[in-house]
């Protein structure tokens, strides 16, 4: 089922959850044993992240080093086929630009349709961590909005290969990221804003946004969609403070703010279970606040913490 099926179903707020793969060498029953207690929830669907490879240099036999490509997280199409079949829930794979050419997206998303995976979220995916700026595979989608509209093109039966006539029409919904705290790279919030309403136009079914930690922001970011004339679902994506270390790591990697209220109890905090009770606390106030609001979904990102989530939702649903 589309998310926008799910969403216009719905008669009360619904769950979600994402997850990251599992590292290379781990089987499928670690994604099981992240999600098993979450289950009870009855989410709505799961996300599954997509890591591109990263550039390492390897010591040879004589001395020099050579530069290899290795992904430490494969496996988004497997595992969510692994989900819908294991759970009988909807999986939502991510697909990025950053590592893959034109060609290689395309294969992807003939081979979701095969297995009848409905979304996707298309996003355009970080640089690389060795490298200052993102740039494009040789013959890949630049932003996220090129890879919006292939997907757009794919669902109207036009593939990259001009010799296919007729070809068969996917049927994808597609998700595309929304920053309540603006995009890093953008200027300032009306650029993003106006970047954000053009994959809208392009074609995007719904807006899942960066984790935020004040829902002040979130709510001044949905009234200035809508201003803009943007009418797509948006879902707030949330995830819980975990540690003192994710004070600095957070905004640095994530370019988002901690309230002053929250960090200051984050400090008084000793140990990282505290940090984890202020956290998860946080965060069900939060959750509450935006289920009063009218989100139609709570998307919580889970991110390796599972039991932290299975907390904040028992007491929000």
């Amino acid at each position: 089922m589309k998310i926008t099926e799910h969403i216009a179903q719905a008669k009360d707020t619904l769950i979600s959850f994402e997850v990251l793969p599992p590292l290379k060498g781990k089987s499928i029953n670690s994604i099981y044993e992240h999600l098993d207690p979450l289950m009870e929830f009855k989410p709505s669907w799961i996300n599954v992240t997509y890591h591109r490879s990263e550039s390492m240099f390897k010591k040879k036999t004589d001395g020099t080093f050579e530069k290899v490509e290795v992904r430490k997280r494969p496996g988004t199409v497997g595992i969510c086929a692994a989900i819908m079949n294991h759970y009988q829930v909807d999986a939502v794979p991510h697909i990025i630009c950053g590592g893959f050419n034109m060609r290689e997206t395309e294969d992807a998303l003939i081979d979701l349709n095969f297995l009848g995976i409905d979304n996707v979220l298309a996003l355009r995916g970080d640089a690389p961590k060795n490298e200052a700026s993102f740039s494009p595979e040789p013959g890949g989608n630049n932003y996220a909005i090129d890879l919006l509209k292939q997907v757009t093109n794919l669902n109207n039966g036009i593939y990259l290969d001009e010799d296919i006539q007729n070809g068969g029409k996917t049927d994808f919904c597609i998700g595309v990221a929304g920053y309540p705290e603006k995009h890093f790279e953008a200027p300032n919030p009306e650029i993003d804003l106006r970047y954000l309403k053009e994959k809208v136009d392009a074609g995007a079914h719904y807006i899942m946004t960066q984790m935020f930690f004040d829902n002040q922001k979130f709510f001044a970011f949905v009234e200035a969609c809508r201003a803009a004339g943007i009418t797509a679902p948006i879902i707030p994506g949330l995830k819980p403070l975990t540690s003192k270390k994710q004070l600095s790591v957070l905004p640095r990697i994530f370019h988002v703010d901690i309230p002053t209220e929250l960090s200051n109890e984050i400090m008084k905090c000793k140990t990282d279970a505290e940090c984890e009770q202020v956290g998860a606390e946080w965060l069900v106030q939060q959750s509450k606040e935006l289920k009063q609001f009218g989100v139609p979904v709570l998307h919580y990102y889970t991110l390796g913490k599972p039991s932290i989530i299975h907390q904040v939702v028992q007491k929000v649903i």
